[in-house]
């Protein structure tokens, strides 16, 4: 959780203020992707809320949309950890696609939705692409980082334990013992 009140922070007082193609960045969404796919999908959704809601609380913004948001996106991509085996190296890339279209997406229809009045054109449109086009381009940094930074709470995972019981001198079930 502590990564997630640092990385807010520094979110809401310094990376939003830079601009890339006309758009602000917002590394928020692939946090919680990160997370969510490197710790599973309760983790994901958990810390996504809880990210949300402070976000939502720093911001002064209707209580519960970001959060809304986040826990989808964290479980979505734990479930996805949870199903697939996602070794490849571009999965990140992918995963924090899809996590900034629900952000900025989910976003704009929440808000709609709940009666926010804002002008709606092309510009929107043109913004919503670029920023998942530049949150792309950020995915794989982020997930990196977020690995460095949680890689000693990880869980252990269960595919690893059990190679690891060869390597380390224990019987493969191909040999027999030399007793016989």
């Amino acid at each position: 959780m502590l990564l997630g009140f640092v990385v807010a922070v520094v979110q809401i007082t310094a990376i939003s203020q830079v601009t890339v193609f006309g758009v602000a960045i917002d590394i928020s969404p692939l946090l919680i992707a990160s997370v969510g796919l490197l710790a599973g999908s309760l983790p994901g959704a958990v810390f996504g809320f809880c990210v949300g809601l402070f976000i939502d609380t720093a911001l002064v913004q209707t209580l519960g949309v970001t959060s809304l948001l986040f826990i989808a996106i964290g479980y979505w991509s734990g479930r996805l950890r949870e199903l697939r085996d996602p070794s490849h190296g571009l999965v990140p890339m992918a995963v924090g696609a899809g996590a900034t279209a629900i952000a900025v997406i989910g976003f704009v229809v929440l808000q709609f939705m709940l009666g926010v009045d804002a002008p709606v054109s092309w510009l929107l449109l043109r913004q919503i692409i670029v920023t998942i086009i530049v949150n792309t381009l950020l995915a794989l940094p982020v997930y990196a980082l977020v690995r460095r930074a949680i890689r000693g709470s990880l869980p252990e995972d269960p595919r690893r334990r059990r190679r690891r019981a060869y390597t380390t001198g224990g019987l493969s079930p191909l040999q027999r013992p030399s007793g016989r």
